[in-house]
């Protein structure tokens, strides 16, 4: 029987359409089923059978097993730490070139162009040039691969800061740390796969969306250490319970909530919840040894800076950073700078009085951190990395106003180890450091770089969410290939 093209324009009749609309369904239900055992391409990565903090394999050899990432809060400039512009100094108090088109953050003023507050010296080698702020990482220079052309989508440290952690300006995204474990695992059941400490003055603007799993499990968001103190509250249990007492109570709990999950499947949140009690009884055991700065030399302790001022605070988090990624801790985010202003990095009023004491707060421990993970065999697996939410402007805010307001348009980032080329400078900014204009790299390529170098596609490592393959870099970074050995 011919089909009339009139009544079915589609070329199906009615009874057709609905058959081959059953076999659709019938391909989305056998297509979730071949992702949740891994068999598609960007399919999830575990399955519901198993752990989520269970080590799964990389999509190719990594490079790197841990990430520490140095986050320094506020937007270091780079004009003065690692993109060396002696331009400045010729056309210093002169304002900037006119074709230059820029959002000036907040409506602050704008001042002249300002030379670097410290001077450049080689490091290493290499003659990495790097600035008087770091004398101590400098002597590492033939470690680090600096990203000279980094640019971001914000000027405002809000949503910045978030970009840099998620990929995007908005929140409830899913953060670097927590893409790294949900594709990888961990190799250490008794910590925590994903950890952060912040600044004791506070957290960054912006607070736990820089650091939560979004729409993935609760499993995969960060778990804050505390930065002084006793890094984890309330992990021992009253003194009249022992562990098989413990033990018993987990049991019961959980086999309760296994069979209200069984009546309603798909619950992730109340399967974290339950992946977080063991989790929790776990780190009872292993944790406390892991953060106990007692059980280390002296000598290591003074390198770090541990007991002196200014470096005591950061010098332990560095230190406890090397202990967490030598006990199989995966992604470990340390922030420098808490708070608002000049108690960050957001040197507006003075960029020497601000960057001279953040400075002072962190070179020596990073550089100590750098020297301990080689000495220990553990920089070749460990990926160090540094930078901000963004940079500052190569002027001033105002004749006579040493300070710099935010630059999103070109600032820099370091790697070290992990995989990465030492004693190099990738892109370039313009002649004031205002723009990258070579080799500019996004901070999605930032974070598809990470990726590869942890063994992950960054357009394979996806996550089914309304509908949609979510990834971190949404298949718009590119891995910068020229830094890595």
């Amino acid at each position: 029987m011919t089909r009339n093209a009139r009544l079915y324009p589609c070329g199906f009749t009615r009874r057709e359409f609905v058959w081959e609309m059953g076999g659709g369904f019938a391909g989305v239900a056998l297509a979730s089923l071949l992702a949740a055992d891994g068999v598609l391409p960007g399919a999830a990565r575990a399955s519901e059978s198993e752990s989520p903090l269970a080590p799964r394999p990389t999509h190719f050899p990594a490079r790197a097993k841990s990430v520490i990432f140095l986050m320094m809060n506020g937007g270091p400039s780079q004009v003065d730490t690692f993109d060396y512009k002696p331009e400045l100094e010729k056309y210093a108090g002169q304002p900037l070139p006119e074709g230059k088109t820029f959002i000036n953050s907040g409506g602050r003023k704008v001042g002249f162009l300002t030379p670097s507050f410290r001077p450049f010296r080689p490091g290493g080698e290499s003659g990495l040039l790097i600035s008087d702020f770091f004398p101590k990482v400098r002597e590492h220079a033939d470690k680090l691969a600096v990203v000279r052309s980094c640019y971001t989508d914000s000027h405002a440290h809000g949503s910045a800061l978030v970009a840099m952690n998620t990929g995007k300006t908005i929140i409830g995204r899913p953060s670097l740390g927590s893409w790294a474990v949900y594709g990888l695992g961990t190799d250490n059941q008794s910590l925590p796969g994903y950890v952060v400490v912040l600044d004791k003055r506070g957290g960054p603007i912006g607070g736990q969306p820089n650091w939560s799993s979004g729409f993935m499990p609760s499993t995969y968001a960060g778990t804050l250490f505390r930065p002084v103190g006793d890094p984890i509250l309330d992990l021992r249990g009253p003194a009249h319970i022992d562990s098989r007492i413990q033990r018993e109570q987990l049991d019961l709990l959980a086999k309760l909530n296994h069979e209200h999950l069984e009546s309603r499947p798909g619950g992730q949140e109340l399967a974290s919840r339950i992946n977080s009690y063991e989790l929790a009884f776990r780190m009872q055991a292993e944790a406390p040894e892991a953060v106990d700065l007692s059980q280390e030399t002296r000598e290591t302790l003074d390198m770090y800076g541990v007991g002196e001022h200014p470096t005591d605070e950061f010098g332990r988090n560095c230190l406890v950073a090397r202990r967490l990624v030598e006990r199989g801790v995966r992604f470990v985010q340390l922030y420098s700078g808490g708070g608002h202003l000049e108690e960050t990095w957001d040197a507006h009023k003075s960029i020497e009085t601000n960057h001279s004491q953040h400075a002072a707060e962190v070179d020596q421990p990073i550089a100590a951190l750098l020297q301990d993970l080689e000495d220990r065999g553990l920089l070749e697996s460990t990926l160090v990395v540094w930078g901000g939410e963004f940079g500052r402007m190569p002027f001033s805010e105002g004749p006579g106003e040493p300070g710099r307001n935010h630059n999103p348009y070109g600032f820099s980032m370091w790697l070290a180890g992990g995989g990465v080329k030492g004693g190099v400078a990738y892109g370039e900014t313009d002649e004031f450091g205002f723009e990258a204009v070579s080799n500019k790299a996004h901070i999605s390529d930032i974070h598809a770089t990470l990726l590869h170098l942890m063994g992950l596609d960054h357009e394979l490592l996806t996550y089914f969410h309304q509908g949609r393959d979510e990834s971190l870099t949404d298949v718009i970074g590119h891995v910068i290939t020229k830094i890595l050995a």
